[in-house]
Protein backbone atom coordinates (compact mmCIF):
# COMPACT_ATOMS: atom_id res chain seq x y z
CA UNK A 1 0.00 0.00 0.00
CA UNK A 2 1.62 3.56 -1.07
CA UNK A 3 0.54 6.55 1.14
CA UNK A 4 1.72 10.00 1.55
CA UNK A 5 0.89 12.12 4.45
CA UNK A 6 0.51 15.90 3.09
CA UNK A 7 -0.36 19.06 5.31
CA UNK A 8 -3.72 20.78 3.21
CA UNK A 9 -2.58 23.99 2.04
CA UNK A 10 -6.17 25.45 0.91
CA UNK A 11 -6.70 27.82 3.70
CA UNK A 12 -10.51 27.00 4.13
CA UNK A 13 -9.71 23.23 3.65
CA UNK A 14 -11.11 20.50 1.73
CA UNK A 15 -14.67 22.49 1.16
CA UNK A 16 -16.92 23.04 -1.86
CA UNK A 17 -14.71 24.42 -4.50
CA UNK A 18 -11.27 23.00 -3.41
CA UNK A 19 -12.85 19.36 -2.84
CA UNK A 20 -14.39 19.43 -6.44
CA UNK A 21 -10.68 20.26 -8.00
CA UNK A 22 -9.27 17.68 -6.26
CA UNK A 23 -12.19 15.01 -6.80
CA UNK A 24 -11.69 15.85 -10.26
CA UNK A 25 -7.80 15.63 -9.87
CA UNK A 26 -8.40 12.15 -8.07
CA UNK A 27 -10.43 10.57 -11.06
CA UNK A 28 -7.57 12.02 -13.59
CA UNK A 29 -5.23 10.18 -12.31
CA UNK A 30 -7.08 6.80 -13.20
CA UNK A 31 -6.34 4.88 -9.83
CA UNK A 32 -8.62 4.45 -6.70
CA UNK A 33 -7.54 6.85 -3.84
CA UNK A 34 -8.53 6.93 -0.04
CA UNK A 35 -8.06 10.10 2.30
CA UNK A 36 -8.14 10.28 5.89
CA UNK A 37 -7.48 12.38 8.26
CA UNK A 38 -4.43 11.55 10.34
CA UNK A 39 -5.77 8.75 12.60
CA UNK A 40 -8.92 8.38 11.30
CA UNK A 41 -11.09 6.11 9.10
CA UNK A 42 -10.29 6.33 5.02
CA UNK A 43 -12.94 7.66 2.77
CA UNK A 44 -13.27 7.19 -1.09
CA UNK A 45 -11.25 10.26 -2.53
CA UNK A 46 -13.26 10.40 -5.63
CA UNK A 47 -16.48 11.13 -3.67
CA UNK A 48 -17.69 14.94 -3.01
CA UNK A 49 -19.68 13.47 -0.22
CA UNK A 50 -17.27 11.75 1.41
CA UNK A 51 -14.66 14.63 0.92
CA UNK A 52 -17.03 17.16 2.68
CA UNK A 53 -17.94 14.41 5.57
CA UNK A 54 -14.13 14.21 6.84
CA UNK A 55 -14.04 17.82 6.95
CA UNK A 56 -10.90 18.32 6.64
CA UNK A 57 -9.62 21.80 7.61
CA UNK A 58 -6.86 24.02 6.23
CA UNK A 59 -3.03 23.15 8.02
CA UNK A 60 -4.73 19.61 8.86
CA UNK A 61 -2.51 16.58 8.08
CA UNK A 62 -4.24 13.55 5.75
CA UNK A 63 -3.24 10.56 4.36
CA UNK A 64 -3.64 9.63 0.85
CA UNK A 65 -3.59 6.02 -0.11
CA UNK A 66 -3.81 3.54 -2.37
CA UNK A 67 -2.74 -0.20 -3.38
CA UNK A 68 -3.37 -0.24 -6.92
CA UNK A 69 -0.29 -0.27 -9.92
CA UNK A 70 0.81 3.01 -10.55
CA UNK A 71 0.19 4.33 -7.28
CA UNK A 72 3.36 6.09 -6.07
CA UNK A 73 2.77 8.31 -9.25
CA UNK A 74 -0.54 8.81 -8.70
CA UNK A 75 -0.30 9.90 -4.73
CA UNK A 76 2.92 12.08 -5.36
CA UNK A 77 0.80 14.40 -8.02
CA UNK A 78 -2.13 14.37 -5.47
CA UNK A 79 -0.07 15.45 -2.93
CA UNK A 80 1.44 18.25 -4.49
CA UNK A 81 -1.78 19.21 -5.55
CA UNK A 82 -3.57 19.35 -1.46
CA UNK A 83 -0.34 20.56 -0.17
CA UNK A 84 0.25 23.24 -2.26
CA UNK A 85 -3.57 24.40 -2.72
CA UNK A 86 -3.92 24.67 -6.22
CA UNK A 87 -7.46 26.43 -7.23
CA UNK A 88 -7.66 24.75 -10.62
CA UNK A 89 -6.80 21.75 -12.04
CA UNK A 90 -2.57 21.65 -13.19
CA UNK A 91 -2.12 21.40 -17.38
CA UNK A 92 -1.40 17.46 -17.82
Amino acid sequence: MAERRVTIGWPEGLHARPASVFVRAVGAVGVPVTIAKAGGAPVNAASMLGLLALGAEGGEEVVLASDAEGAEGALGRLAAMVQGGLDALPEA
